[in-house]
């Protein structure tokens, strides 16, 4: 038996889709958007349609940015000779929420998982070892703790050895199988000050 009308159940199902929604979640979420002012929904439904249209991969880092080039890889204020490697852009984000680290980014897309079927070539790889033929002292490895990020880094430190390039991986402080997003910026900290050689 449904309770509410189906344009109201339409949206609480498409907003239960969303990570983290659950049901409860998704109904009091669509109940706060029908008490909204009609402008500011507009609003809302305008801003995810625009962002969704616009919002692309950064030409050199693969974060998310609106330009063909983020802010980050764009300015002359950062080390482009240090590369930090993460498996996404919110990896990236909790970095950069440090204020203290002043290279520039990889961002991957995901990390090497046999179990899931996702290999080398299902992540950026191939553009990362395109930027090392450039001018590179150091590669940062921050990917998770995880199985799949351990063996992404394992990966990643035998593909650039060879080069020549320091490679370097966060130290511990972040918790094995913690998500870098969800940690605080003092353990961020001490895990990248504590890097150590591959």
């Amino acid at each position: 038996m449904e309770y509410y009308s189906s344009q109201l159940m339409g949206l609480i199902e498409e907003l239960s889709r969303l990570p983290g929604v659950g049901a409860k979640s998704a109904q009091r979420l669509a109940f706060h958007i029908i008490h909204m002012p009609e402008d500011q929904v507009e609003h809302l439904a305008k801003t995810m349609t625009d962002v969704r249209k616009n919002v692309r991969y950064c030409r050199e880092c693969f974060t998310l940015t609106d330009r063909e080039i983020c802010p980050i890889c764009e300015s002359d204020k950062r080390d482009h000779k240090t590369i930090m490697v993460v498996e996404n852009s919110r990896d990236l984000a909790a970095y950069e929420k440090t204020g203290r680290y002043d290279g520039v980014y990889h961002v991957l897309h995901g990390a090497i998982s046999p179990a899931l079927g996702i290999g080398p070539k299902d992540i950026r790889l191939a553009e990362l070892m395109t930027r090392l033929q450039g001018d590179v002292n150091e590669v940062i490895i921050a990917t998770g703790s995880s199985l799949e990020g351990e063996t992404t880094a394992m990966y990643l430190s035998k593909l650039i050895k060879p080069t020549g390039i320091r490679v370097t991986r966060i130290a511990s402080g972040v918790p094995v199988g913690g998500d870098l997003e969800y940690i605080d910026e003092v353990t961020l900290l001490r895990a990248l000050e504590g890097r150590t050689e591959l």
